[in-house]
C-alpha cells in the first residue's frame, strides 16, 4: 500500500480524518495523555502553521504528523514536539516512517534545528520508528502526568538537524 500513499499538506478538511486517526490514538492508552480529541481551532492553535502533513491514499486519510512550538520565547523557535499518527488500518505499512522522514524534510525547510517528542516508554513501535530516524533518547521523565489515577512516565527524545542551525 505505501507506493500508493501521498504525503500531502494537511488542510482543515482533512480534521474529521485526523481526529478520528487521533482518537484511535488515544484508545490505545500508550499515545497521549489526552482523553479525549480536542476541536478543530483548539488542535489549529497549538501547532506550527507550517509543517502539517498527512498520508493520503486517494480521499482517505491514513496517517498526520504535525510540530508544536515548545515555547513563544524568539530563542525556541526552531525547537518543536512531534505528533506523529497512524491510523488502525496503516499501521504496519511504513506510513509512519514516511510521515517522520518528510516532517524531518519540512521542518528543515522552515528553520528547525531541534524536533523533541514525549512517548510512552510501553509505546516500543513509535520509540523504534523515532530512532530508526536519527532521535536520541535525552532522558526518562519520570511520573511525568497521571493517566486514569496512576503515574505516567515518558521518554524525551530529541533530533538535532545536520542542516539547520549549525552557525
Amino acid at each position: 500500500m505505501n507506493h500508493a500513499i501521498l504525503i500531502d499538506t494537511l488542510h482543515p478538511v482533512d480534521w474529521q480524518q485526523v481526529k478520528r486517526i487521533y482518537e484511535e490514538g488515544i484508545r490505545t492508552g500508550n499515545a497521549t495523555f489526552q482523553t479525549e480529541a480536542p476541536d478543530w481551532e483548539t488542535w489549529n492553535h497549538a501547532r506550527t502553521p507550517s509543517c502539517r502533513l498527512v498520508a493520503r491514499k486517494n480521499d482517505e486519510v491514513f496517517g498526520f504528523a504535525a510540530l508544536s512550538p515548545v515555547s513563544n520565547r524568539d530563542v525556541y523557535r526552531g525547537v518543536a514536539e512531534v505528533s506523529l499518527y497512524v491510523s488502525e488500518a496503516g499501521r504496519g505499512q511504513y506510513i509512519g516512517h514516511t510521515l517522520l522522514q518528510s516532517l524531518i524534510t519540512e521542518s528543515e525547510k522552515h528553520g528547525f534545528w531541534t524536533l523533541q517528542a514525549g512517548i510512552f516508554p510501553e509505546n516500543t513501535p513509535s520509540l523504534h520508528l523515532h530512532f530508526k530516524n536519527g532521535f536520541r533518547e535525552v532522558g526518562r521523565r519520570e511520573r511525568v502526568g497521571k493517566m486514569g489515577g496512576l503515574w505516567r512516565d515518558t521518554i524525551l527524545l530529541e533530533r538535532r538537524s545536520d542542516n539547520v542551525g549549525l552557525h
